[in-house]
């Protein structure tokens, strides 16, 4: 198989599975717990119908979208995700090359392996930074004011994982963080030689971000020290606030799910929140995104910049969400296999692709721009099954 034929979602996730070594792959492919959430997130947009509309004369269609400040040429994005030069050694550079190329938004982690200051200098496409809240207030402000002096636009703050998420696979499997290669592993890793090749012939696995902060003397046990010992689980509302105000720009929550909290972001001056259960590797069991959306939107939706991420498969989906009243939809594991498969041209394809369904997707809806899309374009399975009972 190769990247030329890969044409959804489905054919770059086949593409990496074949490509990485077993506990990477599953790395990627894995939720937490039994996967409930995991697979609903992306089931629930079966359960919601579009309805077109004809004869609208639409021959051209503007996609760009307007959020947090920034101007995208599409309305989705590259959410950041971690330990991407796991996947392919090329990692955020292929992914932040690709974002521009396509001109929308890419993040960076906390957990990244490239610098947010080398991404930020070699990229004008608007970047955002994802990190996490620390018992060490200093250090907080310290991620924040680099964050700020290499140009970021968007702060993105992770709210939604103060204890890390049961994902079994992974301990099934024996993945550790940051991986190093033993003589164990050679021998597991034995039957997909390139991965381990393009591993060791590269530059060493780095966290830029957090060794600075973090003592990596110890390989896959600091990263584990860094979440137990470092992490906040007591972060509350107050304590946002205060970084909201020091930020002092665009400020996101992502993981936000319920009208309540999506109020008190507004309160304390968030500009924007991402309804997220972080693709399913959290809380098995928790409502989907995309179901709590309307909720959500009828509550702030004139206040505040609405996104959504978590199971977005096609331009389908992505209508919905947008019809629903999302500003904009975050992809996380859409570029990840992606970029797996064949790094910077594996992105470059499957944004070309995600771009291509929603431009196509819009012209059958008689869509000239995303503010043709409303929720009248929608219908709910269940309103339906509930009126013919």
């Amino acid at each position: 198989m190769r990247l030329s034929q890969c044409h959804n979602f489905a054919d770059f996730r086949e593409l990496a599975r074949r490509r990485l070594p077993g506990p990477i792959f599953n790395y990627i492919d894995g939720g937490a717990d039994d996967e409930v959430t995991y697979r609903n997130n992306t089931s629930a947009f079966e359960a919601c119908d579009l309805v077109p509309s004809v004869l609208r004369g639409v021959g051209e269609v503007d996609m760009s979208v307007q959020i947090m400040g920034q101007t995208l040429d599409m309305p989705v994005y590259c959410s950041p995700t971690a330990l991407q030069r796991l996947f392919h050694h090329q990692g955020e550079r292929a992914v932040a090359a690709a974002a521009e190329k396509y001109g929308t938004m890419f993040g960076v982690s906390s957990l990244g392996t490239v610098s947010l200051e080398e991404l930020r200098a070699r990229h004008k496409t608007p970047q955002c930074y994802q990190f996490y809240f620390h018992r060490d207030r200093g250090l907080n402000r310290a991620m924040m004011t680099r964050a700020k002096e290499a140009g970021v636009e968007v702060m993105m703050l992770t709210v939604d994982s103060i204890t890390g998420g049961n994902r079994e696979r992974d301990l099934r499997t024996g993945f550790s963080i940051p991986f190093r290669l033993t003589i164990a592993g050679m021998i597991q890793f034995a039957i997909k030689p390139m991965w381990g090749i393009n591993y060791v012939t590269h530059e060493s696995f780095r966290l830029p971000q957090l060794e600075d902060h973090v003592d990596m003397s110890g390989g896959a046990s600091s990263i584990g020290g860094y979440f137990t010992e470092m992490l906040d689980p007591t972060m509350n509302w107050d304590d946002v606030a205060e970084m909201v105000k020091e930020w002092d720009g665009q400020f996101c929550l992502k993981g936000i799910m319920s009208v309540a909290d999506a109020k008190r972001a507004v309160e304390i001056g968030c500009t924007g929140i991402v309804l997220s259960n972080h693709g399913g590797r959290q809380l098995d069991g928790s409502r989907t995104p995309f179901d709590q959306l309307a909720e959500v939107v009828d509550a702030v939706g004139d206040k505040i910049d609405v996104m959504m991420d978590s199971g977005v498969q096609r331009g389908t989906h992505v209508l919905k969400a947008l019809s629903m009243g999302a500003k904009a939809v975050g992809v996380g594991r859409h570029y990840l296999y992606a970029l797996a498969a064949a790094g910077q041209p594996g992105v470059e394809r499957a944004l070309e692709l995600m771009r291509n369904e929603i431009e196509r997707d819009l012209k059958l809806m008689g869509a000239r721009n995303v503010a043709d899309l409303s929720p009248d374009n929608i219908r709910m399975l269940d309103a339906y099954l509930a009126r013919v009972a």
